[in-house]
Parts: structure tokens; C-alpha cells; sequence
């Protein structure tokens, strides 16, 4: 994080700058002052403290308006990303045949929600759902809820991971990164 010293500098300056405006007065107040400094001296002082708490509140705003800036396009990246994603979920269930019930089944099943939750959502009976994400595995050449999902999730990141071949694939089991089989 490249910003924190400038935050840290920000804070550092209004603290040094509160404090001696705060220490001003207490002394005043109980009169702890031992020896009194010049005017000139003082207005100084003043000065340098008020130009101080100016500028930190100045950085503040620009590291202010920064993170928002940042905020802003992490959450447009996030909705982008939101919607590649379910274009890519829908060019899959279009590309599997799924059936609109189907299609309900596997979107909550991506989401996480267990057969019977699913099955409550859906006003059917666990026995449905089982049979109907059988379907969805069976079309899509998974064998589980979470091969279904690292198949979305693949296609998002681009080939897999570097490096891995087609081992990075669902069921890839007996070949190696370089494609020669790794079973006797």
C-alpha cells in the first residue's frame, strides 16, 4: 500500500499541529508557562500550525476522493465480472440443453444451496432435485457441484492455470502438463 505513508504523514501533521494549539490553551489556562515567548515568535508558531492543519485536511480530501475513485472502479470491475459471469452460465446451459427447471436447479446449486433448501425454493421434493442435478452433471460431464462450478470459473480466468495443461481439466487425471500419460 503506496498510500499509507501519505496517510500516516496526514495524520501525523494535524496531530502535531492539534497539540499545540491544545497545549496552548491548557497552559494558559493553569498558567504552567515559564517563560513567555515574543509575539513574533508565537504568531509563528500560529501560523505554521494553521497552514499544517490546512494542508492535512487538503490530503485528506485528495486521499479521500482517491479511495473513492478506487471504490468506484472496484465496483464496476465486480458488476462486470457479475455479468460475464452469468453470460457465461447462460451460454453453458444453452450449449447443455438444460430444461427451465434445470436451469433454476443448477444456478442455485452454483450459488450454494443445499438439495433440500433447494427443493424448498422451488416447492418440490428433494427425490426432484437429486434427479434433476443429476441431469445438470451428467450434460455437463461432471461428476459433482464442484467440478460444475470450476468449469465457470476456468472459462472467467482464461485457460486454467499456467502450466498444468489438461491436468487443470475436470476428470485429466492420468496425463501429465506435458500430455504423456503418467499410468503404467
Amino acid at each position: 500500500m503506496t498510500r499509507l505513508p501519505i496517510i500516516i504523514a496526514i495524520v501525523l501533521v494535524q496531530s502535531v499541529c492539534a497539540l499545540f494549539f491544545i497545549s496552548d490553551i491548557v497552559l494558559t489556562i493553569f498558567g504552567a508557562r515559564t517563560a513567555p515567548i515574543s509575539w513574533q515568535t508565537r504568531e509563528l508558531l500560529e501560523i505554521g500550525a494553521a497552514i499544517g492543519l490546512v494542508l492535512g485536511v487538503f490530503l485528506g480530501w485528495l486521499s479521500f476522493r482517491q479511495s473513492a475513485l478506487r471504490s468506484r472502479r472496484a465496483e464496476e470491475r465486480l458488476r462486470a465480472a457479475s455479468g460475464a459471469f452469468r453470460d457465461v452460465m447462460e451460454e453453458h446451459f444453452a450449449k447443455w440443453a438444460l430444461t427451465p427447471a434445470e436451469r433454476d436447479v443448477a444456478l442455485f446449486a452454483i450459488k450454494g444451496f443445499s438439495t433440500a433448501e433447494i427443493a424448498s425454493l422451488r416447492k418440490t421434493s428433494e427425490g426432484t432435485v437429486k434427479a434433476q442435478t443429476a441431469a445438470i452433471y451428467r450434460k455437463a460431464g461432471v461428476s459433482g457441484r464442484p467440478q460444475l462450478l470450476s468449469l465457470f470459473i476456468d472459462e472467467l480466468m482464461g485457460d486454467g492455470l499456467p502450466g498444468l495443461g489438461d491436468m487443470a481439466q475436470p476428470g485429466a487425471s492420468g496425463s501429465s502438463a506435458t500430455g504423456a500419460s503418467t499410468t503404467p
